[in-house]
């Protein structure tokens, strides 16, 4: 039977960890500059990425980090320094500059991987299937995984009305605040990294 209540458990819990409202700044500052229909394709290809990766980490997770012998504590180290290299180009207009990989890069990453299927919702993901013993609990948590994506895909399709809203000199005050919070939530994932490696995981 379906467990509305973990639905609403788990979904609550990803929506805190992604942020659909908070990456909203973000979406707009790294796809500024392109036209309409890039923009839609590349919130599309984020949402589907960060689908793949979670449902990857949700059916064999802890086998793959078992496997590797990776900690959790690292994930959250890499996944945060990978983020706090994004951010620094937002703040310092890097990201501005054509590259000829821009749009692959920008929706696959940091969009896709770490900022929406980040080292948070991996593990609350992989918890949460973890935890779920019947069919209907394991049906409520895949529920919840593809809901949440629904959001964040709709909020990002939807975020682009913003970009002509509040034009040029917007996006670029845009892009730089998106540096400032993203450097500082980088920061905060390699803190609880480090925490997590002084208390033993």
């Amino acid at each position: 039977m379906f467990d509305v209540t973990l639905f609403g458990s788990v979904f609550l819990t990803l929506f805190v960890i992604m942020d659909p409202p908070g990456i909203t700044p973000v979406f707009i500052a790294l796809t500024s500059g392109r036209a309409t229909k890039v923009q839609r394709k590349m919130a599309l290809q984020a949402v589907l990425v960060a689908f793949g990766v979670i449902a990857v980490f949700a059916v064999g997770g802890q086998q793959i980090l078992n496997y590797l012998h990776v900690s959790v504590p690292a994930l959250r180290v890499a996944g945060g320094l990978l983020l706090l290299l994004i951010a620094l180009e937002l703040l310092t207009g890097k990201a501005d500059e054509p590259t000829q990989t821009k749009d692959v890069n920008v929706a696959l990453v940091p969009l896709g991987m770490p900022l929406l299927a980040g080292p948070g919702a991996i593990v609350t993901v992989i918890l949460a299937v973890q935890h779920a013993r019947s069919v209907g609990q394991q049906i409520s948590v895949w529920a919840a995984i593809i809901a949440m994506h629904g959001v964040l895909w709709l909020t990002m399709r939807y975020s682009l009305a913003i970009i002509k809203l509040i034009k040029d000199g917007g996006v670029v005050l845009v892009t730089r605040l998106s540096g400032m919070l993203l450097s500082a939530i980088a920061v905060q994932q390699v803190v609880n990294g480090v925490m997590g490696f002084i208390h033993g995981g």
